[in-house]
């Protein structure tokens, strides 16, 4: 599946999946990542508990829910395999400042690397399971 296609054209809510080093999970909203190439997404993080989580245990899980009829949306099973702190490249691919929106100073961004281990639908165990 080509993920750059699919998230350029679809609209939803995404919920990233995190756990801690004894296995204490944490989910939270996510915008639509940002596809890099064929196997590697990136997410722009503060440094709360997702990325807290991150730093003791690489993997994460990303649902996101399309908003059409029916149930539609993908699964991305992740392995983290680098981060940035506002580096340049975050910075050219943001899509929101928060709080340059509400006149506040800015607080310091991570963009997160992962690998994308599996995709599968919503809803099923996808076609190789």
């Amino acid at each position: 599946m080509d993920l750059g296609e699919y998230f350029k054209d679809s609209k939803g809510i995404g919920v990233l999946a995190t756990a801690d080093e004894q296995g204490r999970v944490d989910v939270a909203i996510y915008a639509r990542p940002h596809v890099i190439d064929r196997e590697t997404i990136a997410f722009i993080m503060p440094d709360r508990l997702t990325h807290h989580n991150l730093q003791a245990n690489n993997h994460a899980a990303y649902l996101f829910i399309e908003e059409a009829p029916g149930h539609k949306g993908l699964r991305l099973f992740l392995s983290k395999v680098r981060e940035e702190k506002d580096s340049e490249l975050l910075n050219s691919i943001r899509r929101r400042r928060y709080a340059s929106e509400r006149g506040e100073e800015e607080e310091s961004r991570f963009l997160v690397f992962f690998n994308v281990d599996r995709v599968l639908p919503l809803i099923g165990a996808g076609e190789d399971s």
